[in-house]
């Protein structure tokens, strides 16, 4: 659970490239590693609480690799006494240091005018607030010494209407500009650009282009060709890019039926086939229905083709101007330098006008509003317990740095922390089986919700009724204020820690800026004093504040929404049906000419997207050289040192006072059979009683010790094919906390009770709806991990652990429960003596000297504790893969298309030049197939070190089609011809993905998984010195384990019900998903 900055990465967030898409190529993992190999709740060691939430952080995002970004613990930040640990905690809220520009002494150029000065302390950075005053564009810099560079340039895009138009603009304007006239300068940076991020994104209510870069050349470069984009598209020349990017009807052959196509189009198909996203839609609908928040900024499906070439032009003209625009810049950089830049070659050239693009306030309701929706099931999935409750209330606007902090705090007490008296009233009276929600600060009246689900339409009454009393309660007598100082002192050890992963810090602070800056252009900093606001709410915790904003914003407020979601058995089919219909109609009035003209129309496209662009056009492009790139790998920081008993993996770096600790255990002598029981133990572990803490008070006791402790399960893969399967307990922790934080994780591993059944019956439904609402959302590593289930044993485990092999297991044990709650108990109490053993245990701890001190001394303790009796478990046997060729149907609208195989069984060994074929695939073969013509969202590739390839769709409106690209990618490999500057571009954009910087807990993850998986540092800058010597004919020699892998027929496919009857002959085995 997330305390700051939460907004950030919203589910309402439409980025350019797929999250999935942009951490395979940017990321320093080989992909394949991740997906064929690697366990399934993962994201709960990078987030604590990313299973929990609804916006969940993308599932690619926790996936381990021994190169570059190993999962680690992240983001569920917790802490204690972190006021006398940081500088100038006394400071009150938003009273930075500041000064007005008179008293500003620093040159800067003239062409700007100084708002505000202030000094972060919070963020070690200084802050300037300017305004250009010819152009009228407003720009923050934050200056400090971090060199992860950050540069985004937004604009305050308010929709009218759900047509998707500044969605699809995110999309088009960066098909190529007036200084950069290729078809895709935005694929032409990801090969060939050192980036550290770089996307796009439409929220409801702007639009944001942000790029970071380590490289100060390759900063620059980066910030010309997104300057160049949002100012001087070719939209305007090139209708073409609009009916790519956007929508288009297609008709290859006079005979054929009209199709509607489109990159934007199929992305909010798929998006619009999830519940979740259904429901945030109807929520945000519900609350603020005369405002822009009430319609679909990323497009609603069944609207975006009513959205013509003239209004697509029109938003861009009136909104991308610089008087509309959000200029930031962040770390380590000439600051005289870029705002010359900026002025000299972009402002200048504008004159400020008059542009309104105010969000306006939503009027507050005299009385709760009513919405009820349906969203899509399967013809052979159950409509009963299916539906979604949600109660929501608009809280204020996010101009007050107050309740913007205090409302995450309540969000954690009332609601998302496991014991939370909301939460636990409607479970305990049986009203849905997940209970999720929270505060979302991302708008300007920010939202609080309480969401059942798993819950059925009649329970809606209660619903209500449970939530008004359990709240009245808590106003009345007092919330539990161990509930409200764990949650502050998580939110201030989770600023202090400043990890977000493989997101820039920088980023993160800039997109925060935002929840301020967008509605008042003179408070952007509004939101970055938190030590000080946090310091005044543990102050208020006495005081009855807390209670208070129970009374006044979630009691007597009646600006709320009640939102039922209703599940409708073959509603896909019948839309599906009805747009044929409408498309059949459409061309019955068509002239014979007409029709002509849209085969035209067609054939004309497909020639745009086919046409290459010139050497000319792609010189143009700016790009490093390969002088320029790091020769030497970065090295994995592990020591490797006995103490004791035990090994111990020591990794040395600086970590501000944190000490990250993993106690690993060995599960590989776990059967297959128990396997799922062992993935449900680590997701139980935590959320049960103890021998001295009720569940719900053990997440307080932890939050208020330590910045978190969780279990995962993981599957490091080895390169002969072997796999290390292993329990781990992960805590973080300041190195003062370090004994009551051992005594914690002892607690929740050794003393963890399963005689509640309802407790488990609760954790397993739990469980049940969070990988549904995974295998719905993230279908593509699904299918790759399904796929490499048929021939691997890595790949089985994984699937059996964290796939759909897995789920069968939640939903067959989640049967008739009160007859198998009895062996269930037995195996949990079996598998935790079986697992927790001194015999089995590994310690791996990120630290400093005298963290790693303090670790070896707490481990005669911890070995005294740990299991040596007997346990009863049926012993470990060879693991049986799973039969091949699977299709696994749904409602969604969109598929998931996976093809797999195992080079190394033809003979094959995994190169450093499969690392470059996957940025070759994933940004030109594929996507030129895939995406521009196919309009599928997202496509991709992974080699990985165990000899396995995987071939991944994502949101893709064919399956035949997708399948013929993929199998023909041997051809295309040795036709493969890429001049000296392609392969450096390819070449830059490969190692960009594995020098991306890492975190300190990030840094003991990597070396942990090189361990586990047995890789070097002789082997990665072999690989390394591979990757900056190959050349086109490397490329080519990879057709024969290509073809080979291929050869062996593995496919998976997840997706519409429809489509996969339609291909049948494909599969050995098709059935539903869910």
């Amino acid at each position: 659970m997330e305390i700051a900055g939460d907004s950030d990465f919203s589910h309402r967030r439409r980025d350019l490239l797929p999250e999935m898409q942009s951490q395979l190529s940017a990321e320093g993992f080989a992909a394949g590693d991740a997906i064929s190999a690697v366990g399934g709740r993962i994201c709960c060691r990078r987030c604590n609480l990313s299973c929990r939430r609804k916006n969940l952080l993308p599932e690619m995002q926790s996936q381990l690799s021994a190169e570059g970004l190993a999962a680690g613990d992240a983001i569920s930040a917790v802490g204690r006494e972190i006021c006398c640990r940081r500088c100038n905690l006394s400071r009150r809220p938003g009273c930075g240091k500041r000064e007005k520009a008179e008293t500003f002494m620093t040159k800067i150029n003239d062409a700007y005018e100084l708002l505000e000065k202030e000094e972060l302390g919070d963020i070690g950075s200084e802050g300037l607030l300017l305004r250009h005053k010819k152009s009228g564009a407003t720009l923050v810099l934050l200056q400090n010494d971090d060199d992860n560079k950050v540069f985004y340039i937004g604009f305050r895009t308010p929709p009218a209407d759900s047509t998707g138009v500044a969605h699809i603009i995110e999309h088009s304007v960066l098909c190529g500009s007036d200084r950069y006239p290729v078809k895709d300068p935005f694929v032409e940076l990801v090969k060939g650009s050192l980036n550290t991020f770089l996307n796009a994104m439409t929220y409801p209510d702007k639009t944001v282009y942000p790029v970071a870069s380590c490289n100060d050349k390759d900063f620059d470069n980066l910030i010309d060709v997104y300057m160049d984009a949002v100012f001087h598209p070719r939209i305007y020349s090139r209708p073409e890019i609009f009916m790519q990017e956007g929508w288009h009807y297609e008709l290859e052959n006079r005979e054929d039926p009209i199709e509607i196509n489109g990159v934007v189009y199929n992305e909010m198909k798929g998006a619009f086939s999830s519940p979740d996203d259904v429901l945030e839609r109807q929520v945000m609908n519900s609350l603020f229905p005369d405002t822009p928040y009430g319609v679909e900024s990323g497009g609603d499906p069944a609207c975006i083709p009513d959205l013509t070439y003239e209004d697509f032009l029109d938003f861009h003209r009136r909104y991308y101007h610089p008087c509309n625009a959000y200029i930031y810049l962040y770390g380590n950089f000439d600051a005289e330098d870029k705002l010359d830049y900026l002025d000299r070659v972009y402002l200048s050239h504008y004159e400020a006008i008059e542009l309104d693009s105010r969000i306006p306030l939503q009027r507050p309701f005299e009385q709760m509003s009513r919405l009820e929706k349906t969203y899509p099931i399967s013809a052979e999935e159950d409509e009963e317990g299916a539906s979604y409750l949600s109660y929501n209330l608009a809280v204020a606007t996010a101009l007050d740095p107050m309740l913007y902090q205090a409302f995450k705090i309540l969000d954690y007490a009332l609601l998302n922390s496991p014991g939370a008296p909301v939460k636990k009233a409607l479970i305990d009276a049986g009203i849905g089986k997940d209970i999720y929600g929270g505060y979302d600060s991302g708008t300007l009246q920010p939202v609080f919700s309480i969401t059942a689900r798993g819950a059925n339409p009649g329970d809606e009454k209660a619903f209500l009724e449970i939530i008004r009393k359990t709240l009245t309660d808590q106003a009345e007598g007092g919330i539990d204020s161990r509930a409200l100082y764990a949650a502050i002192n998580m939110a201030q050890f989770h600023f202090r820690e400043a990890d977000y992963g493989r997101y820039p810090k920088g980023l993160i602070w800039g997109l925060q800026l935002l929840d301020s800056w967008l509605y008042d252009e003179r408070q952007p900093f509004l939101h970055l004093h938190v030590s000080g606001v946090l310091e005044e709410l543990r102050e208020r915790v006495s005081q009855g504040y807390f209670e208070q904003l129970i009374r006044q914003y979630l009691l007597e407020n009646t600006h709320a929404s009640l939102v039922k979601l209703v599940p409708e058995r073959g509603l896909a089919s019948r839309r599906n049906q009805a747009l044929a219909g409408k498309m059949a109609a459409y061309k019955a009035g068509l002239s014979a000419e007409e029709i002509e003209a849209l085969v035209e129309q067609t054939r004309h496209l497909q020639e745009y997207q086919e046409r290459e662009d010139s050497p000319e056009e792609l010189a143009k492009i700016p790009m490093l050289k390969r002088e320029d790139l790091r020769r030497e790998i970065d090295p994995i920081d592990c020591q490797v040192k006995k103490s004791g008993n035990f090994t111990v993996l020591h990794h040395n770096v600086e970590t501000n006072g944190i000490h990250y600790l993993t106690l690993v255990f060995a599960a590989n002598h776990i059967a297959q059979e128990d396997l799922g029981f062992l993935s449900f133990l680590t997701r139980v572990l935590g959320q049960v009683d103890t021998e001295r803490y009720r569940y719900t008070d053990l997440t307080n006791a932890i939050n208020l010790t330590s910045g978190g402790i969780s279990t995962s399960i993981e599957n490091y893969p080895g390169r002969d094919g072997s796999y290390q399967l292993a329990v781990e307990v992960h805590a973080k922790f300041f190195y003062s906390d370090m004994d009551p934080v051992v005594r914690l994780m002892e607690e929740l591993m050794l003393t963890s009770s399963f005689a509640d059944s309802r407790r488990l019956k609760e954790l397993l439904d739990e469980e049940i709806l969070r990988m549904e609402a995974r295998l719905m959302s993230s279908g593509h590593t699904v299918a790759a991990n399904r796929a490499g289930s048929y021939f691997s044993t890595a790949g089985k485990v994984s699937d059996e652990i964290g796939g759909i092999g897995y789920y069968r297991f939640l939903k067959e044990t989640a049967e008739d429960f009160d007859e198998k709650a009895g062996l269930v108990k037995d195996k949990l109490v079996n598998l935790k003596h079986a697992i927790f053993r001194p015999e089995n245990m590994l310690v791996s701890s990120t630290s400093d000297q005298e963290g790693i001190r303090q670790a070896e001394g707490c481990l005669p303790q911890i070995e005294e504790r740990l299991y040596r009796d007997h346990y009863s478990l049926p012993k470990a046997e060879k693991i049986v893969t799973s039969d091949p060729n699977e299709a696994f149907k749904s409602a969604s609208q969109v598929n998931y298309v996976a093809r797999c195989g195992d080079f190394g069984r033809e003979g094959f060994a995994y190169q450093g030049a499969m690392r470059i074929l996957d940025t070759i695939l994933g940004y030109d073969y594929f996507w030129n197939n895939i995406r521009v013509k196919g309009g599928a969202y997202g496509c991709m590739s992974s080699f990985s070190r165990n000899a396995q390839l995987v071939f991944m769709s994502y949101r893709d409106p064919r399956l035949q089609e997708t399948k013929e690209v993929f199998d023909q990618t041997p051809d295309f490999l040795r036709a493969f011809d890429a001049n000296e500057r392609d392969m450096t571009r390819f070449i830059i954009g490969t190692l960009s993905g594995m020098d991306t910087p890492l975190t300190p807990s990030m840094r003991g993850s990597r070396g942990l998984a090189a361990y586990m998986s047995g890789l070097t540092d002789r082997v990665l800058q072999k690989e390394r010195d591979q990757i900056i010597h190959a050349g086109a004919e490397d490329i080519r020699r990879l057709a024969e384990p290509v073809e080979a892998a291929l050869r062996q027929g593995y496919i998976c496919v997840v997706g519409n019900e429809d489509a996969i009857e339609a291909k049948r002959e494909l599969f050995s085995r098709v059935e539903s998903l869910l």
